[in-house]
């Protein structure tokens, strides 16, 4: 079996990634699991190659993955869904749409630090 393609991320900080809110995404991560599309853009010497890497992965019927080092330092992956590259005047600029699982468990909770000065001052007393 043929190992799973992916671009990996060798030096530098982990990569920024932006939420992509664009209408034709959606599409592209539909499935079982929920899950968002996020843009990442990174400067590389062989982007075209990178871009050409990924069409023959999909060509092929294979994923690929970017491959990073998180915060903690951990290695994590995310599935590309979508590669471009472009000049900028300081180089490449590979730019990478990928799919960013979300936890189903993960909880978020918000406390409000306004000040409150009773649970009964938005009522009106009864006669």
């Amino acid at each position: 079996m043929r190992e799973p393609e992916k671009i990996t991320i060798i030096e530098g900080p982990p990569p920024t990634f932006e939420l992509d809110t664009d209408v034709w995404l959606p599409g592209l991560v539909e499935g079982p699991v929920p899950s968002q599309v996020a843009i990442c853009r990174l400067r590389s010497p062989n982007a075209p190659e990178l871009v050409q890497r990924c069409y023959r992965a999909w060509r092929d019927g294979q994923p690929i993955s970017l491959e990073y080092r998180s915060e903690e330092g951990l290695t994590d992956q995310a599935p590309i869904i979508a590669a471009r590259w472009t000049d900028v005047d300081e180089g490449q600029v590979l730019l990478l749409w990928v799919r960013m699982i979300q936890d189903p468990f993960q909880v978020h909770i918000e406390f409000d630090d306004s000040p409150d000065d009773g649970p009964d001052d938005d009522f009106e007393p009864l006669d």
